[in-house]
C-alpha cells in the first residue's frame, strides 16, 4: 500500500471556504455554479476550488478509467466532459475516499482550468444590491417603485 503523508511545514496544505461564487463553463455552457466552494492551497501549487457535487451538472460528466495517487490526499478518480459534441478528457477529478487530513474534500469536484473555464465572482454586498434593485425597479412607465408607492417601513439608511 502507498505511503500516506501528513501536511506539515515541509509540505503545507490548507483548506478554506471560498467567499466568492465559483462558476465552471465548458463550450459556452455553465456546468457548475456554487457559493460553497472550498479552496485547497497545497505547497507551491496554484489554489484549487473543490465544488460540491450538488452544484455541478453531473449529466455532462462521464467517469473515466484514469486514477492517480497523491501521498497527501489519496486516490483520485476522473471524469471527462462532453457537451454539444465537444469533449474534454479527464477534465475533472475527485477524491471519493481521501486520507483523514483531507476529509473536507471528500466527494467534491475540481476542474482543470486549461480544459474548462473556472471563474470566481466577487459577490460583494448581495443584500444591499438586492435592496437597491427593489427600491429602484422601473415599473415600465419610467418611474421607480419608490416614486410610486410610499415605503411601509422607514429606510434604515435614511437616518
Amino acid at each position: 500500500m502507498p505511503e500516506m503523508k501528513l501536511p506539515g511545514p515541509d509540505h503545507p496544505i490548507t483548506i478554506a471556504y471560498n467567499p466568492k461564487r465559483v462558476q465552471v463553463e465548458y463550450n459556452g455552457h455553465v456546468i457548475a455554479d456554487t457559493r460553497r466552494a472550498l479552496v485547497l492551497q497545497e505547497a507551491g501549487y496554484k489554489p484549487v476550488n473543490y465544488l460540491p457535487r450538488e452544484d455541478v451538472d453531473m449529466s455532462f460528466l462521464t467517469r473515466t478509467e484514469r486514477q492517480t495517487y497523491c501521498p497527501y490526499k489519496g486516490q483520485a478518480s476522473y471524469y471527462s466532459v462532453l457537451m454539444d459534441g465537444a469533449f474534454a478528457e479527464d477534465a475533472v477529478w475527485t477524491y471519493e475516499d481521501p486520507y483523514p487530513a483531507m476529509a473536507q474534500i471528500k466527494d467534491r469536484l475540481a476542474f482543470y482550468p486549461n480544459k474548462v473555464t473556472v471563474r470566481e465572482i466577487d459577490v460583494g454586498d448581495v443584500a444591499g444590491a438586492v435592496r437597491d434593485a427593489i427600491l429602484h425597479t422601473d415599473d415600465g412607465a419610467g418611474s421607480s417603485q419608490r416614486d410610486r408607492w410610499p415605503a411601509t417601513e422607514k429606510n434604515p439608511d435614511a437616518g
